[in-house]
């Protein structure tokens, strides 16, 4: 998508050859023109698979899943890192480890909103090693729902996460495929 292709390269920023810093678009402050273009490229994308609602995990992936959502007409569901007082009743968890952050975190969602037998479409900011994804995976199989895909805005193509989530037959569609990273140097898989 050469319109995130551009916002990329124009306003993010590679810190070193695992991290790129795209807060100025993408979580931290949102292009929410560009979100819609995100959006509409996932819906167009993943139509027709019978989907039945989207969901992403706080809060990176909520606005370009937001949007998804809306050009899908469907439901948007968001699994939580935390759980809180008010988190309670029948949950499904699952331990998680963050490659930006180093540290992990228990991806919670309630049950009730992974309905047994719906077809889902995930959407994420980023794949490195796929570690979220494979947690979301995690409980939507303890949920019995089917993932029909996986839309990731930013793909680090060097790292495992895409040929890992390949090798378990999940459609992944990456809008900005990274081939590689450094400070200030940004190169895309053709």
């Amino acid at each position: 998508m050469q319109m995130l292709k551009e916002a990329i390269l124009e306003k993010g920023k590679a810190i070193n050859q695992d991290v790129l810093l795209v807060d100025s678009f993408l979580n931290h402050q949102v292009d929410v023109k560009l979100m819609q273009q995100v959006g509409e490229a996932f819906a167009a994308y993943f139509k027709d698979r019978g989907i039945t609602r989207v969901i992403t995990i706080e809060s990176s992936g909520i606005a370009p899943a937001s949007f998804t959502a809306l050009a899908m007409g469907l439901p948007l569901v968001i699994m939580k890192k935390q759980t809180s007082r008010i988190m309670t009743g029948d949950l499904l968890q699952t331990t998680v480890r963050s490659f930006t952050k180093g540290t992990s975190y228990e991806l919670t969602i309630k049950r009730e909103f992974l309905v047994p037998g719906e077809k889902v479409l995930f959407i994420d900011d980023f794949l490195a090693s796929g570690e979220a994804a494979f947690g979301m995976l995690r409980l939507a199989k303890e949920a019995g729902i089917e993932v029909a895909g996986i839309g990731i805005v930013i793909e680090k193509a060097f790292q495992a996460g895409h040929d890992r989530l390949i090798g378990e037959g999940i459609d992944v569609y990456s809008l900005a495929r990274v081939k590689s990273m450094s400070e200030n140097h940004i190169e895309f898989v053709d």
